[in-house]
């Protein structure tokens, strides 16, 4: 770490302490040339991940679009879309894969909210699946009856 005041790149960490938010770790240093202390901060770099549409193109995940999403299939259902986003957000922070398509979200989404709220769950299907009659919503429904949904 560089120092602020005399520019030497050596310098002992005297102190180091957790944000209360735990996102950044602060160090109180000292520099070995000049012996004045610092302060710097810590923060973990994450990468964002790209989601890749139907279409082919790319853009980055969006929370809010996921979130709204979610809102929609739950109103009025004993079910926190909240919840369930940040869940699906954490799954793909932890993964390994930069990229994900817009289908797996929409898988990942699915089986949320299969286990969650079988309401939910086909609001959300219909929109995703693109029904496109009634036939579809029934079949939709007697395979959540029957104890199994299409996946």
């Amino acid at each position: 770490m560089k120092c602020p005041s005399c520019g030497c790149l050596e310098s002992r960490v005297i102190d180091s302490r957790q944000n209360v938010d735990a996102n950044n770790i602060r160090r109180r240093r000292e520099c070995m040339a000049c012996q004045k202390r610092f302060t710097t901060f810590e923060v973990v770099e994450s990468v964002q991940t790209i989601v890749i549409k139907k279409n082919g193109t790319k853009q980055l995940f969006d929370r809010q679009k996921l979130l709204a999403g979610l809102l929609k299939a739950c109103e009025k259902r004993p079910v926190n879309a909240e919840t369930i986003a940040a869940e699906i957000e954490a799954e793909l922070n932890n993964s390994l894969h930069q990229e994900v398509t817009s289908g797996d979200i929409g898988e990942m989404v699915m089986r949320k909210l299969k286990e969650a709220d079988d309401v939910a769950y086909v609001r959300f299907a219909s929109v995703y699946r693109e029904f496109k009659d009634i036939e579809s919503f029934i079949r939709e429904l007697t395979d959540i009856k029957n104890g199994g949904a299409q996946e």
